[in-house]
């Protein structure tokens, strides 16, 4: 199978080009190797391969470059990609470029000979194609321009009524072949070229000519019955298709069973046209049958293999979607219907991202624009509305000409990922964003020891009580920045206690109040009835709220376009929880940012906000088996839902450390 096939071997590594080498060359291949990517692309532009074995990873222009290089040439060749690594992604990159398999090291023989066959059986079929299809539009164009149209994978088309008149001319002919013997048994020489089943039959139901095909396929039947090829048709008036068109005068279509030389069944589609007479008597009948076994073969392989790559498709563990270029969706797997809701023909921006215009760094244009594969990582939100962090990566689908129809986008949930990073990322922002302050501290410090140390020296007692209260000031304020540290980065148990929720919401109303009045906003506090008491982390629930009151106070302080801003906490409560709902009327909020305001680092405020609080704060009421929901209007404003149940059980409390350090950490 292998025999004069050249194949080119391209790795850097000296012992792999040897020794496969030498295993290929057994094989029966004309082996030639090549040390890197450019010797390789100047060996394959001079040997013209058949195959390429082609490593990935090499110094200079890697493996994917060739790949896209060696596709770019339209040469006929096909390309095995050699990996050390089994990259996933790799493996997807090089069969998006047309590598017809892709193998990892150590080359495993029998692995190998599997990818080799496959690219022998590509180019096979493909050079099979190249020469049928280049024969069958020569003879199309030569022999049989007005005979029939070529039904593509299926049969001969519903000509036969057109070719009628025009076969009528032959008719003589073959009324002289057919009184002539021997030679005469032949149709025409035309007829002896097309890629089917051809035959002439009398007015009286017997063949007088076949064509070539016929005669291997069929045997010599010139003499016989007409009826004598199908399976089942037996005597005069059965209905056979010769006799349907001598009785009724017109062409006909049918599907049947021919019965070859080996008495084997053919299944076929037959068309016969009847040739008149001068005297409008039909004199002859030509009859076209097409084999359909081959065609329902490929027929079946094709629709098994889309539905392998159609279950593959919906199975693969990432959300996979095909955009066009209007921005709507034209395919999507399983898990992103699922998840997003998203039907075929809905826009990508309005699926999962709940915009009515593109985004602005839309990744379907970015990719259409450059023509290359584009990566980035973003946050999305599932139909319910929960944010999502993906890896998205997106491909250009191209035509038959190289333009760009369509975009695949690929994304990988790493939501997990994120959370489990969110620890030491809180505990770094911290950090870095109290380093200044802490600095200044210490400086200030180093101020109050010098003047206590001074007043010692002079025996100055006022000096002393001086520095010493600048020494004890900043010493305490150190403790609570580093108390801070503690509270928000450490992962903490809550210590639930029985707390009134009147007392507690009046507690939010004289820690924000004055703010509020500060600022020239309107606070207010709305109790509705009797309250009773809920099972909370006064502390932790008291810091989340507090945050939620200052992003509304934030908001009406940003509002320029109107005067009067309000902002009211509200608190009522059932047998089984407390709901609390703080309202303002400030700048409000688009949807997008509404479902990210809970995600790690997301901040409306630009360079004012660290993207922390509102996150901490939702995670502490989720602590609490809480939820929170948010309603707002973009220039109107915003309503913040908090439902924290009254009663919780099996928590382990705070030991009595952690519990201090929350306590001072809040104050």
């Amino acid at each position: 199978m292998a025999m004069n096939m050249k194949l080119l071997l391209i790795d850097d590594e000296e012992g792999i080009r040897r020794m496969l080498g030498m295993s290929l060359a057994d094989l029966g291949y004309d082996v030639h190797t090549a040390a890197d990517g450019q010797e390789g692309l100047k060996l394959f532009d001079w040997l013209a391969p058949d195959i390429v074995l082609l490593d990935i990873k090499m110094p200079g222009m890697d493996g994917i470059e060739v790949l896209r290089n060696i596709k770019a040439r339209k040469i006929d060749a096909e390309v095995i990609m050699i990996s050390g690594h089994g990259d996933l992604d790799l493996a997807i990159k090089s069969l998006q470029l047309d590598a017809v398999d892709f193998v990892t090291k150590p080359i495993r023989d029998e692995i190998l000979q599997i990818a080799l066959k496959r690219a022998r059986d590509k180019l096979s079929m493909r050079r099979e194609i190249k020469a049928n299809t280049d024969n069958l539009e020569r003879l199309v164009a030569e022999k049989s321009a007005r005979v029939v149209e070529l039904e593509r994978q299926v049969a001969v088309g519903q000509v036969v009524e057109s070719l009628t008149e025009a076969m009528s001319a032959l008719a003589g002919d073959i009324g002289n072949a057919a009184n002539a013997g021997g030679e005469a048994g032949q149709a025409p020489g035309p007829f002896n070229e097309i890629p089917c089943f051809v035959s002439v039959h009398n007015r009286y139901l017997e063949i007088v000519a076949t064509n070539r095909l016929y005669r291997e396929r069929l045997g010599d039947k010139v003499g016989c019955n007409s009826w004598e090829v199908y399976s089942g048709r037996l005597g005069r008036g059965n209905g056979c298709p010769v006799w349907m068109a001598i009785e009724t005068g017109k062409g006909q279509r049918r599907r049947e069973l021919l019965v070859d030389r080996n008495g084997q069944e053919i299944p076929a589609i037959v068309h016969t046209a009847p040739i008149t007479g001068r005297d409008g008597r039909v004199e002859f009948v030509l009859e076209f049958s097409v084999d359909v076994t081959e065609v329902k073969r490929l027929q079946d392989e094709l629709r098994t293999a889309q539905q392998k790559y159609q279950e593959i498709f919906d199975a693969s563990p990432a959300f996979i979607s095909v955009h066009g270029l209007d921005f709507r969706i034209r395919e999507a797997n399983r898990m992103f219907r699922e998840c997003f809701g998203a039907g075929v023909g809905e826009r990508c921006f309005e699926a999962y991202k709940h915009r009515d215009r593109p985004c602005t760094e839309c990744l379907v244009h970015k990719t259409v624009k450059e023509g290359h594969t584009v990566e980035t990582e973003t946050v999305v939100t599932d139909r319910e509305g929960q944010p999502i962090n993906v890896l998205i990566r997106t491909s250009p689908i191209r035509d038959e000409k190289g333009d760009i129809v369509e975009v695949m986008e690929m994304a990988t949930d790493i939501t997990q990922l994120r959370q489990l990073q969110d620890h030491l990322s809180n505990l770094g922002l911290m950090i870095g964003s109290m380093s200044h302050g802490v600095k200044g501290l210490l400086t200030a410090l180093d101020g109050g020891v010098y003047k206590v140390e001074r007043g010692l020296a002079k025996g100055d007692q006022a000096k002393v009580v001086e520095g010493w209260g600048v020494v004890t000031s900043m010493v305490g304020r150190i403790k609570k920045l580093v108390l801070d540290i503690l509270y928000y980065a450490k992962s903490r148990h809550l210590n639930h206690e029985s707390v009134e929720v009147a007392g507690f919401a009046q507690s939010l109303a004289e820690i924000v109040g004055p703010k509020a009045e500060r600022q020239g906003l309107s606070f207010g506090l709305d109790l509705a009835g009797s309250l009773g008491a809920f099972e909370i982390d006064e502390v932790a629930l008291s810091s989340a709220m507090v945050n939620f009151l200052e992003n509304a106070m934030d908001a009406c302080t940003s509002d320029a376009a109107k005067a009067g801003h309000k902002v009211v906490l509200r608190a009522r409560a059932d047998a089984e929880a407390v709901y609390f709902e703080i309202n303002d009327n400030g700048i409000g909020m688009d949807r997008e940012t509404r479902e990210k305001m809970f995600t790690l680092f997301f901040s409306s405020k630009g360079a004012k906000g660290t993207g922390l609080g509102t996150y901490i704060s939702g995670r502490i009421i989720a602590q609490h088996g809480g939820r929170v929901r948010v309603e707002s209007t973009l220039g109107q404003g915003t309503t913040i839902h908090v439902a924290v149940p009254r009663f919780k059980a099996d928590i382990r409390p705070m030991d009595p450390a952690e519990r201090q350090i929350a306590r001072e950490a809040c104050q």
